[in-house]
């Protein structure tokens, strides 16, 4: 692949509008980074289109932002999509291995993932990943690439991951809008894994924490397999109507005073710390202690693991995983979060930021920017970790190429 090939990662949050433009360097598998843009969301709501006509606006001025910023005209980009409609299931698929002496092809692997692939889907969800875990040739399991071998019977164990159609179609319609080619469509934590673990984690056995605004998502792997997948209707935008209703005040200020005075550990925050509302333009003259806000974070957030811990307990990997838990996104700036985290999972835990990239906008090296620039990995195929898109995953691309002519109907 050419050094001067761009790519576009779009990241469609209910906060912020993320767009990444960079290039791969092939001497040494990086990313560079040529512009970064954002803009405030509207029109979205916990990962869902609300209003078309506002979301094409927001993401139009991100576009434009961007562009400018890199001095080049972005035509399609990676598209990350997120939302509690987003459902797994796990599936099995068997095929009889094609040649007659008995080498299993590419075509076979195929074969059997489309197979497994024969489910009963709910009404009115697409897929959008088809992720193979396993292979089984003849009765040897665990598999990692059959092509090559010799069996007569090749089976898989597959995750399929789907989302609702509306949605897919309204995402894929705001896009198309704005005058820009959807390269490929992509379930948010799996873009934000590529930018953030590394390849032994994966095999170690490790959970990705991405704490959004609205939503936070969780990917968990195993043995460079995704185990597990869920998207949870809970967000840093929680923790501000927390402080909003504990403090009685408005959003806006407590939205501040998250950002300025937000801790998840009130045994670290003295008790005389005081903060005055009245600092904060709409807020009153009262002062509140700054333990309090402390205490009301730390509730909220000890809330959001548990229901994390409950995803891990289904799969039976509750503190079982050595790589520990790695939180990224907006509310991963939280201080203290680390601490609480180690102390309700029972794990190591730590904050994810973008790895192997090159560049000189410092806002990117953010954990708000780690799954903007995952969907730009995603596109440029880096050999950062097991490829999930690339040669492993059958992904939206397909569903994409068939709604589009009835997404262009749409357009002016």
């Amino acid at each position: 692949m050419a050094k001067d090939v761009v790519f576009t990662g779009l990241d469609i949050g209910s906060h912020m509008i993320r767009v990444v433009v960079g290039q791969r360097n092939p001497a040494d598998h990086s990313l560079q980074i040529l512009g970064a843009a954002e803009s405030p969301s509207e029109g979205i709501s916990k990962g869902s289109i609300t209003s078309i006509e506002d979301a094409v606006t927001s993401i139009s001025t991100a576009l434009e932002r961007a562009e400018r910023m890199s001095g080049l005209p972005i035509e399609q980009a990676i598209v990350g999509m997120t939302g509690t409609h987003i459902t797994s299931q796990d599936s099995h698929g068997v095929v009889a291995v094609a040649k007659a002496d008995g080498e299993i092809k590419d075509d076979d692997v195929e074969r059997v993932v489309d197979a497994a692939q024969a489910v009963a889907t709910p009404p009115n969800y697409e897929t959008l990943h088809v992720i193979p875990r396993l292979f089984t040739v003849d009765n040897q399991e665990g598999v990692k690439d059959p092509v090559g071998m010799t069996g007569l019977r090749l089976e898989v164990d597959v995750q399929i991951i789907q989302g609702l159609s509306s949605q897919i179609k309204n995402l894929t319609k705001c896009v198309y809008r704005t005058g820009i080619h959807v390269d490929d469509l992509v379930l948010g934590i799996l873009a934000c894994a590529e930018a953030t673990l590394s390849k032994r984690q994966r095999e170690l056995g490790v959970a990705l924490v991405n704490i959004g605004a609205s939503t936070t998502s969780l990917v968990v792997f195993e043995e460079g397999d995704v185990l597990h997948t869920k998207v949870l209707p809970v967000g840093g935008n929680h923790l501000t109507n927390d402080i909003a209703i504990g403090l009685r005040t408005s959003i806006d200020v407590a939205e501040k005073i998250k950002l300025e005075h937000g801790s998840a550990i009130p045994d670290e925050v003295q008790k005389r710390e005081e903060i005055t509302l009245s600092d904060y333009e709409g807020g009153d003259n009262a002062t509140v202690s700054r333990r309090h806000v402390a205490e009301i974070l730390e509730a909220r957030t000890e809330e959001i693991f548990s229901m994390v811990d409950k995803e891990l307990q289904s799969i039976d990997r509750s503190g079982r995983l050595p790589a520990g838990i790695v939180l990224t996104g907006g509310g991963a700036k939280l201080p203290g979060l680390v601490d609480v985290a180690k102390k309700q999972f029972r794990l190591p835990a730590s904050v994810g930021m973008p790895t192997n990239v090159v560049t000189a906008i410092d806002k990117v090296q953010e954990p708000t920017y780690t799954t903007a620039i995952g969907l730009l990995a995603w596109g440029a195929g880096l050999d950062t970790g097991p490829r999930l898109s690339l040669n492993k995953l059958h992904s939206v691309r397909d569903a994409t190429g068939k709604v589009k002519d009835w997404l262009k109907s749409f357009l002016p």
